[in-house]
């Protein structure tokens, strides 16, 4: 897939078109200013699935570091104080 690079005097004047672009690609538009990679613009959608995955990633990275660590817990464990927060409303 070919990335979408658009300028940042299309962004100004084609906005509209831009946005469409986004949320139905769910895909960014790399925005230029004089030649060189200035922004990336995508869907708000999409931008919070990204975010989503990257503190997933974070979280799975402190997992794999407790681990490493020898901080391990039994899963019977976990999924009872999961389902006690979630029966405090604290999830």
């Amino acid at each position: 897939m070919m990335p979408n690079i658009r300028s940042s005097t299309d962004l100004r004047n084609s906005y509209n078109e831009i946005s469409a672009f986004c949320h139905e690609k769910r895909e960014p538009v790399f925005i230029t200013k004089n030649g060189q990679g200035d922004l990336a613009v995508m869907s708000i959608e999409v931008f919070e699935q990204l975010s989503g995955r990257l503190e997933l990633y974070s979280l799975l990275d402190e997992s794999k570091a407790a681990i490493k660590a020898g901080k391990k817990r039994p899963l019977s464990d976990v999924m009872k104080d999961i389902k006690q927060e979630i029966a405090d409303g604290q999830i």
